[in-house]
């Protein structure tokens, strides 16, 4: 299946944000914006790259959501999002209201085609005040409204614009399964062209996990050592401190081996076994990471019990359970945790087992790669 996801170097990951710098307008659309992602992901972030000067100097943002708010509403959530999940809080790099007022919102039906009109007023009065049509489209909803939030773009002709770019970001997990994502991959194509599509990892990000290519292969201490021959096990730890939260109508559908192990787990493990690229580029660093995946030993049915284990959260502090959480079932076997053992049959990792944890409602928020090496 195509994919866009970008994995860049520091230095390559600055340059792209030296170039989207540049960018003198832009508008974004964020689907799901009265939902947790946006407040305690996207908009801490913009807020982040607003306060280092990294933003165009005319953005602009719409939230659009079924939940009715005013602007000022949704105004204050942001605010208190950024007040607990930035690092920069409100008011410290600008006052606060010269960032706020970028933001916009509007209570929509994503089924309804007039709910998209009122997109396609919305830009236009963009285009209008700001000379350009620049705009991305944020997926932040459940995956079960990407296929008719993407209908309904294309039917409003919100998929190209006149005088400017159009992009749209699709979080994980992007399909249930394989079907689902082939399904899902050619629906977005029948409205975006590939090139417009960014199926996004927030993991890969990181600086941390960028950090990873160079310590790895521009370090002539550890690559010559990056090996069975000297090493005895991987450990990878992918651990959150929080329960569901909000998500749980989501949440209780895919489980951590959806919401988590399927793609930043096995992000990280990929990029810790993968073979040097020939370039630092996004195909050449996603053509490796598929051979790590394509060499993973199936696990056969007799063996998960021996590789693999599964669990719900209980609060220490309150007793409070998953399935007594809002919007649980009562009698759901939903894992919020999964511990996994993991190995990649290549020359380079033949016998190393890559042991792989990830779970809510854990002791602390962290995550971990952990080299083991032979004595």
């Amino acid at each position: 299946m195509p994919d866009t996801t970008r994995t860049l170097p520091s230095a390559a990951l600055q340059q792209e944000k030296n170039q989207s710098a540049k960018i003198d307008h832009v508008a974004v659309v964020i689907f799901g914006a009265s939902g947790d992602l946006t407040q305690r992901k996207l908009v801490p972030a913009f807020h982040t790259l607003y306060c280092k000067g990294l933003m165009p100097e005319h953005f602009t943002v719409l939230g659009v959501s079924r939940t009715p708010l005013s602007d000022d509403e949704f105004r204050s959530q942001l605010r208190a999002g950024v007040e607990q999940y930035c690092a920069t809080k409100p008011d410290e790099c600008s006052p606060w209201d010269e960032f706020a007022s970028r933001f916009h919102y509007i209570s929509i039906d994503y089924d309804s085609p007039e709910s998209y009109q009122e997109i396609v007023a919305w830009l236009g009065s963009c285009v209008a005040l700001q000379g350009t049509d620049n705009c991305l489209y944020y997926l932040a909803t459940p995956p079960s409204l990407y296929e008719p939030i993407v209908a309904q773009l294309g039917a409003a002709n919100l998929a190209h614009g006149e005088d400017g770019w159009r992009r749209i970001v699709v979080e994980k997990p992007f399909g249930h399964d394989l079907l689902s994502a082939q399904q899902l991959n050619r629906k977005v194509h029948q409205v975006f062209e590939e090139d417009q599509v960014y199926r996004i990892d927030h993991y890969l990000g990181k600086e941390t996990v960028q950090n990873l290519l160079v310590l790895r292969f521009a370090n002539a201490i550890f690559e010559p050592l990056w090996n069975r021959n000297y090493i005895d096990a991987v450990f990878i730890t992918v651990a959150e401190s929080v329960g569901v939260g909000r998500r749980a109508g989501y949440y209780d559908h895919a489980g951590v081996m959806r919401d988590m192990v399927q793609n930043h787990v096995l992000q990280l493990l990929t990029l810790t076994a993968m073979e040097p690229p020939v370039a630092f580029n996004a195909t050449a660093l996603r053509n490796e990471k598929v051979k790590v995946l394509e060499a993973i030993r199936p696990v056969q049915p007799e063996g998960v019990g021996q590789n693999s284990v599964r669990g719900q959260y209980r609060s220490r502090n309150t007793g409070a359970t998953y399935r007594s959480e809002e919007g649980v079932r009562s009698d759901s076997e939903t894992a919020t945790y999964a511990g996994l053992k993991f190995f990649v049959d290549n020359w380079r990792w033949q016998g190393v087992p890559f042991y792989t944890r990830s779970g809510k409602m854990l002791a602390t928020k962290t995550t971990d790669i952990v080299i083991l090496f032979k004595r």
